[in-house]
């Protein structure tokens, strides 16, 4: 369904009318990774603005509107042997398209597969002025200058309402297994980063209560020497990609407090009590930080009923004048609250 001019005109209205506007998808993220809506906002909705537009398989492309279940993209795509490369959360098995770009999360595959900020081609969205605007395309390469599209990815609706979207999607493997080991963080973290210098079928990591699970994914050609290769051969569960992505996963459940650490990449980190993924560029641990070099970026989760509300570190001045640069000129009028969730 096609809603692009009921969401215009309440743009417009709110925009008039001096009210704030809070972009909703499915809702999902307010209830797994809270980002915080003001109160006495109104809620503007793209769940009705559902479905997908074109979907080419032959140049791996697929254009949708911003209220469709992701559900729904992965099941076009799967049906054409190819899937969403950046595997977006989809909290409880919600989340729309639009959602997905807003909050600019990726799931297991990113560090290999790219962020889903690597897959968006085009992007139309209305503006705080009640405009249409279209940025990028929908073909691999599409952009003479700044790309405005990708700079959408993350904005958590602070810049406007994504309309539509066209992302880029990959063949999906011919085969894929996962093979596991008990071992100590300090040692997955060598064997890990070891493994990053090796062209191996490797699309997940993941150490947790002392054991490292990793992803192979190609054809059996491929899979059977890589378990030679590292060494590892023990069936691991095929279910903890899905469980972390999702946050479902039981180390997320057994902390009120949790904190998210962006590593650089061949970064040390060897908590045992941790949760490590990404190659080792991404861990969560309980509670907060206790000490942070300075660049480690940290993201403060708490519980709150069924959900999880979050603190993030303060942006540097000389990025927050660029930020706010950025949004006066989609935005000067201050009507979205930048908490897109969905």
């Amino acid at each position: 369904m096609d809603s692009a001019e009921e969401l215009v005109a309440m743009v417009a209205d709110c925009r008039v009318a001096e009210r704030r506007i809070a972009i909703m998808g499915h809702g999902s993220k307010p209830r797994r990774v809270a980002w915080g809506h003001e109160t006495g906002v109104e809620e503007l909705s793209t769940r009705a603005h559902s479905g997908i537009l074109e979907y080419r398989p032959e140049e791996l492309v697929i254009t949708a509107q911003s209220g469709t279940p992701l559900a729904e993209l992965a099941d076009a795509v799967a049906a054409q042997g190819q899937l969403l490369p950046f595997d977006p959360p989809r909290f409880g098995g919600e989340g729309t398209l639009g959602g997905a770009i807003a909050s600019g999360l990726s799931g297991p595959a990113r560090p290999w597969r790219g962020s889903i900020h690597d897959a968006v081609l085009g992007v139309e969205l209305i503006n705080g002025l009640g405009e249409r605007l279209r940025f990028g395309g929908s073909v691999m390469k599409n952009v003479a200058g700044y790309d405005v599209s990708r700079l959408v990815v993350g904005s958590l609706g602070s810049l406007g309402v994504v309309l539509s979207a066209s992302v880029r999607v990959l063949p999906a493997p011919a085969a894929e297994e996962t093979v596991c080991t008990r071992c100590s963080a300090s040692e997955a973290d060598v064997r890990v980063r070891c493994w990053a210098r090796r062209p191996l079928p490797i699309t997940g990591t993941c150490y947790v209560d002392g054991t490292l699970s990793i992803r192979l994914s190609g054809g059996p050609a491929a899979i059977e020497p890589a378990k030679v290769d590292i060494a590892v051969d023990e069936s691991g569960d095929a279910g903890i990609w899905e469980a972390v992505r999702d946050r479902a996963h039981p180390f997320f459940g057994r902390n009120d407090v949790i904190t998210r650490l962006s590593l650089p990449r061949g970064a040390r980190f060897d908590d045992d009590d941790a949760l490590i993924e990404w190659g080792g560029t991404q861990a969560w641990i309980a509670g907060e930080p206790r000490s942070l070099a300075a660049n480690v970026y940290a993201e403060t989760f708490r519980r709150d009923g069924d959900g999880w509300t979050t603190s993030r570190p303060p942006v540097d001045g000389t990025v927050a004048k660029y930020v706010e640069r950025v949004r006066h000129a989609f935005d000067p009028d201050g009507v979205f609250v930048g908490a897109g969730s969905g």
